[in-house]
């Protein structure tokens, strides 16, 4: 039996070889992941020129996954130290590489990520097709916008962000109803300007029967691009985020018509008390297709600090169903990140998408935590320094503060309580002071 693409062969009800590897990852049987592909609530980004591709489904009833970005920029072209990030990405366990490169030789970088890297691969084509044409913004015909889309595809990129929901309808819109941040997604930002230029509708709106088809061609996911997220709190659920949404919707239920994979991308920066909302919504007017959240940022105030505030977001957002969190640096609205910041930035999106995969009760999550616990419980450090989610970090600041004795930390010493109720339940008698 042939297929042209995973949500294809789901429907006949075929399990790819991608499945078979997806499910073993997840610890669920590939009957009840293939069913989930079928329906559009799960995507497994899997372009068929990604040879040596590590295939990861993303679904809000799965792990939740975890996504890097990266790229170079006229202020920071490095190929190699973007590599190192890369590499720095994979060792950490991230599921998913983003190539946000704005300059320099892109399509080079590009090949490299789908020809070296296992992880899933992201581009978002409106920024390239900018570089790649290096002419003014308003030059840049419809054909050469799709052009893009189709290079991307053929290189192996395995889903792309196609900002199609800003159409012109949408930016007469959010004219009328003032934002305080406006438009601050860049690719929303570039598409916006070039219709307002040009007086032509989004070319990818527009033409989005020709970008299903390219991506029907190579298996490429789609990930509907959020150009009216919100970027700041009072922004946060407002009408533009929400007709934009709503677009989106339609434009899914299109993508499914033609078996193509749709992932939906979402805020951005939102008060605390709105994401929950914000997820129901998204199910709602989406059908269920998985949700990708930049965060969410759940306050503006804490610049050198957003891989936090991104984090406090993206455990309740995966909680309430979302599939996918973008991870966000200290350099978040500062600089490009280095390859500490991308570090810093991994372990954030990692505590925040484990913490809310024991609350989803995903299998096989609290184990971990559960092996920790037998670890503590058992004073035994090297098993406390394996199971850690960053183990050089632990191990060094252990060894950056030697205690009296091994058995202890340096905050309790004799004082620890586990050490001293588990000599008492043993029959011991401590004296704590005298030891």
């Amino acid at each position: 039996m042939s297929y042209t693409t995973q949500m294809d062969a789901a429907r006949q009800n075929i399990i790819t070889p991608e499945m078979k590897m997806a499910a073993k990852y997840e610890g669920v049987d590939s009957e009840y992941l293939r069913s989930l592909i079928a329906k559009g609530q799960v995507v497994l980004c899997a372009n068929k020129n990604h040879s040596c591709l590590t295939p990861y489904a993303i679904g809000s009833m799965l792990k939740t996954k975890i996504n890097v970005n990266l790229g170079t920029s006229r202020d920071c072209k490095d190929l190699d130290l973007e590599m190192k990030k890369v590499q720095a990405a994979v060792d950490m366990g991230a599921e998913a590489i983003m190539d946000l490169s704005s300059f320099g030789d892109t399509r080079k970088f590009r090949q490299m990520l789908t020809e070296q890297c296992p992880a899933i691969i992201g581009t978002v084509p409106i920024y390239d097709a900018v570089v790649y044409y290096h002419k003014p913004l308003m030059k840049i015909t419809t054909e050469e916008w799709l052009d893009i889309v189709k290079m991307h595809a053929e290189d192996g990129v395995d889903f792309m962000t196609i900002h199609c929901g800003i159409n012109r309808e949408t930016a007469e819109k959010f004219k009328r109803n003032k934002r305080k941040m406006n438009i601050v997604s860049r690719g929303g930002s570039i598409i916006f300007a070039w219709m307002e230029m040009t007086g032509k509708e989004n070319p990818f709106y527009e033409h989005f029967d020709d970008i299903l088809d390219i991506c029907r061609q190579y298996d490429v996911t789609l990930s509907l691009g959020d150009a009216c997220r919100p970027g700041c709190l009072a922004d946060g659920t407002d009408a533009s985020q929400i007709e934009e949404l709503i677009t989106l919707g339609e434009l899914t239920k299109r993508a499914w018509e033609k078996d193509v994979q749709v992932m939906i991308e979402g805020p951005g920066h939102m008060p605390l008390n709105q994401i929950a909302a914000n997820m129901e919504i998204q199910k709602t007017l989406c059908h269920g297709a998985p949700f990708y959240v930049l965060g969410p940022i759940v306050t503006d105030v804490a610049p050198g600090y957003d891989h936090i505030t991104s984090a406090i977001g993206g455990a309740i957002a995966a909680w309430n169903g979302a599939a996918f969190l973008c991870y966000v640096t200290p350099a978040e609205h500062l600089r490009l990140p280095d390859v500490d910041d991308v570090k810093e930035g991994i372990i954030a999106a990692k505590i925040a998408a484990h913490a809310a995969d024991v609350a989803k009760k995903v299998p096989g999550a609290i184990e971990w935590d559960n092996k920790m616990s037998d670890a503590r419980h058992k004073l035994d450090w090297d098993k406390m320094f394996s199971l850690a989610l960053d183990p050089e970090k632990a191990r060094r600041y252990r060894e950056s503060s030697q205690p009296e004795k091994e058995d202890t930390c340096s905050m309790c010493g004799n004082f620890c309580a586990v050490k001293n109720v588990n000599r008492i339940l043993d029959g011991e008698i401590i004296s704590i002071f005298d030891e």
